[in-house]
Order: structure tokens, then sequence, then C-alpha cells
């Protein structure tokens, strides 16, 4: 039995996370930068510790005005200060409700831009330096992956569920309609060709080899709740279970 981490972004506003958490083994919670508030983070984490659900720590650009999607002109040291914020808010919070920080994952725009950007995946993990023990959800050989593994930081790596990719492993922009994957069905192929035979199915239709130890379904897409539901169902047919 092949075992898989399915995660979400969560405390984003969307208010849809106590259906959500029974269904997913490992969360990301917003902490303060693209959405959420001390409320929201109290919240949400009171909820991952009731169903039992790995607490990671989801900060971004500080841009709730365009939802942490866009890349920011802010110099690295403005960067590391608002990381350094998010991350010393959400750790309070966690601590007061008794939890555990499982793991960090970059959100959105943050994320997209250190898996390309050498000289910006070095500014994250100097925000993060302090927390060198916590492991960070990485993209397969992306410049995230290849710095986390020079300096020495614990990582797991991501792939996404439902979004589709480029040949060269970058994830359709959500500008393109083609960029979610909606349909229940899809999602499980998809997930299947990634967590049993190691590769993912491209725009072009080419077949790339990726590796993933966790699978991310967001917590916007709109059939997300539906997506999770038919992936319980459907992939212990397959040997693949959700590990909790």
């Amino acid at each position: 039995m092949t075992q898989i981490d399915l995660n979400s972004d969560v405390g984003e506003g969307v208010g849809n996370e106590t259906e959500l958490m029974p269904l997913i083994s490992s969360c990301n919670i917003a902490c303060g930068g693209h959405a959420g508030d001390e409320n929201t983070m109290s919240e949400t984490i009171g909820l991952a510790l009731k169903y039992h659900v790995k607490i990671g720590a989801h900060p971004s650009y500080p841009d709730r005005l365009n939802f942490g999607r866009k890349v920011m002109d802010i110099s690295s040291q403005d960067l590391i200060s608002s990381i350094k914020k998010q991350l010393t808010s959400f750790l309070n919070l966690l601590k007061k409700e008794g939890g555990e920080l499982h793991h960090i994952k970059p959100h959105g725009a943050l994320y997209n831009v250190i898996a390309k950007d050498e000289d910006l995946a070095n500014t994250f993990l100097d925000a993060v330096e302090d927390l060198k023990e916590v492991p960070i959800y990485v993209p397969y050989l992306s410049k995230m992956h290849k710095v986390a593994i020079k300096r020495g930081f614990r990582f797991y790596l991501e792939a996404f569920a439902d979004r589709n990719y480029h040949a060269d492993l970058r994830l359709v922009s959500r500008v393109d309609k083609n960029a979610l994957i909606n349909e229940p069905k899809m999602v499980l192929e998809h997930v299947l060709n990634m967590a049993k035979n190691g590769q993912v199915k491209t725009m072009d239709g080419e077949f790339i080899k990726i590796m993933a130890h966790t699978f991310c379904v967001h917590g916007d897409t709109p059939s997300a709740l539906k997506i999770l539901m038919y992936l319980h169902q459907e992939l212990p047919n397959y040997n693949i279970q959700i590990k909790r």
C-alpha cells in the first residue's frame, strides 16, 4: 500500500475548513500576509488539532489586496522581516493552542518565484533559518529544492493535484483557463500518474518525471470538497492510502 499526504491551503477566508479537515492529512494555514488574522489562525489551528491534521504555516508576500498572487517589488530585507513577522504571530498562536509546527509552505507568487529564482530561494531560507529543523514544502527539481539540499534544510517534495503543468514543471498560470483541474476523475488520474508512475502529464501531452511526498488540493478550488471526497473513495482501489 502506497502512502501519500494530502494537503490544502486553509484559513484564507473561504470558510470551508470544517468540511475539508476530515479529508486531508496536512494543512497550510494563512498567517496574515495574503489572508488570515489571529482569529482565523486560532480557529483553523483548532480544527486541525480536532481532526489530527498536521499543521503548516503558509507565509506569503505581504499583499492582501492581490491575495499574494502577484510578485511584489520588495527588498530582500523587507521580505525577510515580513515572513519572520508572519511566522512569529502564527507560532505564538500555535503554542497557545497546544499544537506543533509540522512544515512551512510559501504561498502563491512567493512559492512560484522562489521555485525559479535561486537568489530569492536563498532569501526565503534566510527568513526561516531559525526554524531550520522544520521541513519546507518544495516543488521537485526547483531552485528551492536544490538550494534547500545545498543548505541542509529539511523538505517534503510537493506536487499539485488540481493544477496543470508545463514541460519544465512550472505550473500553468492561473490567468490561463486550463490552469485548474476541477473534475474529480481528472484529478484522480493526475495523482495516480504522479504517485504510482512518478510522472506528470503536461499541457503538451508529454509525460515528465516528477517526485512528490505530498499533494495539494487548494482550498479555494471550486470543487475542492468533491475532489477530496472522490480521492478518499477511489485511491484505496489503487492501493494508495492517505497518510494520517
